[in-house]
């Protein structure tokens, strides 16, 4: 499979799993090893101000800091518009990567950013793990637009990303949460 680095994965109604129905994933890494990514549209309830003051003069302090997915839920990733590109430490496009976790002050890449979003924990599969999970349709595979990587409404990003796909996917985008309760 060839990598889905950069890449949105949109949960299909097969995800059954809470921690990731109806996300949308962005893959920060895929290879052999497995993957790795951040959900994007969970919103946790605390600021960055009060789980990571260190961060607020990055990101600000008011920001929500989201819930980047299950896996080492205490760990900080930082997902960054870079104006700088080569400040980042991993690029998944031009101008979008990750900031490097214990890379000096974060007050001094300030400069160098656009936008930030905080995340707390991430998502990760094995190897072949997330290969399995597309063999059985779990996941839509979009390209992200700039917009969706730092929505201001990250609760409607998967019905938004699904609609604006068209066809089929529409009617997948207005499916409840719980499809018992329809």
């Amino acid at each position: 499979m060839e990598s889905l680095r950069g890449q949105l994965l949109i949960a299909s109604p097969a995800v059954h799993d809470p921690q990731f129905r109806q996300t949308v994933v962005l893959i920060a890494e895929h290879g052999e090893e497995g993957a790795m990514g951040v959900v994007l549209n969970r919103v946790a309830p605390a600021t960055v101000g009060e789980a990571v003051p260190e961060l607020a003069p990055l990101a600000g302090y008011d920001e929500p800091v989201h819930v980047g997915g299950p896996v080492a839920e205490e760990g900080v990733t930082v997902l960054a518009e870079f104006l700088e590109p080569e400040r980042a430490a991993l690029l998944i496009d031009d101008t979008v990567g990750f900031v490097a976790a214990g890379d000096g002050d974060p007050a001094d890449l300030a400069d160098a950013v656009a936008r930030v979003r905080v995340f707390a924990g991430h998502a990760g599969w094995g190897p072949g793990q997330l290969e399995d999970e597309m063999d059985e349709e779990s996941w839509i595979v979009e390209t992200p637009r700039r917009e969706d990587l730092f929505t201001d409404d990250p609760e409607g990003l998967w019905s938004r990303v699904l609609r604006r796909m068209g066809g089929d996917y529409v009617v997948i985008a207005t499916m409840p949460a719980d499809p018992s309760r329809n």
